[in-house]
């Protein structure tokens, strides 16, 4: 791999880099690649040996990572990430809180009358991320893809499916045009042949990815329409080819994931939306 002859000036800078160039990085990097993208702030304050734990790698790995990007080594890169840190404690903390949590909750043992409190705190720290990852520039620019797309298909299976489903019934309520791809008798496919350039294709799906919410994907921007995916990373299979990412990192809790950061952020988006198509239908009254 080729070292990139200037290294990238700012966080985000490095973060955009990191996405044009994943494809092309070996699995080694993408595996450190995936790391930096969703969780910066670790980067940013960790030693090299905490990361290279933590991201599954040798720290050797992670500095030629850095290098590949242009930077001498590791420490400058995480500088980037320093500067740009976000003054808030909470998502300053995040993993941390979280490993602190899972040993809590290992301390415990196999106690049962703690599992509603167990998971009412990891939701909890999964909420408070939510809010300090997604912006309302960004909530704006989902909202608007919503609004302006002719008609949305929306898709999301196993884990997803309640989420997307979700999201069909309440646009539909709103009076949005809506398809909703559920893959009944294995027509997945076949339910979203007749995308078109004007619509929109919400993605909803986390590790491990559907293979039909990945097909979804491929056949609506080969049909040249728009993607909002609802991912678990920046470079999910369904992210990286997406209009818009809206990155969710849920609570698991005895291995057992949660959803109630992506219920959470659905319904974030139709209320969302609720608002942009009352305010206006006012405005054409005037």
């Amino acid at each position: 791999m080729a070292e990139h002859p200037t290294p990238p000036e700012t966080a985000e800078d490095l973060r955009a880099a990191i996405l044009e160039r994943y494809d092309s990085l070996s699995k080694r990097l993408q595996q450190i690649a995936r790391y930096v993208l969703d969780a910066p702030n670790e980067v940013a304050l960790e030693t090299l040996a905490v990361l290279a734990e933590r991201s599954g790698v040798q720290p050797s790995a992670i500095v030629r990572f850095a290098k590949t990007f242009g930077y001498p080594g590791a420490s400058q890169m995480q500088r980037l990430f320093r500067d740009g840190l976000l003054s808030g404690a909470t998502a300053l903390g995040y993993g941390e809180r979280v490993r602190n949590f899972n040993e809590a909750i290992n301390r415990r043992g196999d106690d049962g009358g703690q599992v509603l409190a167990e998971f009412v705190e990891g939701n909890v720290l999964a909420l408070q991320n939510l809010g300090q990852a997604i912006g309302p520039d960004d909530m704006a620019a989902a909202v608007d893809l919503i609004a302006r797309a002719e008609t949305l298909y929306v898709v999301g299976f196993r884990r997803a499916f309640p989420v997307s489903s979700y999201l069909a019934y309440s646009l539909q309520q709103l009076g949005k045009r809506t398809q909703f791809v559920d893959g009944v008798a294995g027509l997945s496919r076949q339910q979203t042949q007749t995308i078109t350039p004007k619509d929109l294709l919400i993605a909803v799906s986390y590790q491990p990815y559907s293979d039909e919410t990945l097909q979804a994907v491929d056949i609506a921007i080969d049909r040249g329409a728009k993607v909002l995916a609802m991912s678990d990373s920046l470079v999910s299979p369904i992210a990286k080819n997406a209009t818009q990412v809206l990155q969710v990192r849920e609570a698991e809790v005895r291995s057992f994931r949660s959803l109630a950061a992506s219920m959470c952020l659905a319904q974030a988006l139709v209320i969302g939306f609720a608002f942009r198509a009352s305010g206006q239908a006012r405005r054409r009254r005037k």
